[in-house]
């Protein structure tokens, strides 16, 4: 089963997390993909574009920060964290 668990992050406190699960046979990277369009949606945002930076992050630690630059629109938290804890 492959979770991805995701954070938002104000002034150091996490302000709300979920955890999405998927047990579909879909490719790492579609998994990766779906579970952030999934967690985008319930927190109701828009969805973070992959700078370089964050590409090279989640590939080093499977964790990635995704801050306002890599959002088109306003956010009102520090930042957005994912990461897999199961695969």
């Amino acid at each position: 089963m492959f979770r991805l668990w995701g954070k938002e992050f104000k002034d150091n406190r996490m302000l709300r997390d979920t955890v999405i699960c998927d047990d579909s046979d879909e490719t790492r990277t579609h998994k990766i993909f779906n579970a952030l369009e999934a967690i985008c949606y319930e927190f109701d945002l828009s969805k973070p574009i992959w700078l370089d930076a964050t590409v090279e992050e989640f590939t080093r630690h499977s964790k990635a920060r995704f801050y306002q630059d890599n959002f088109v629109d306003s956010i009102d938290f520090d930042y957005l964290e994912i990461q897999v804890i199961e695969e």
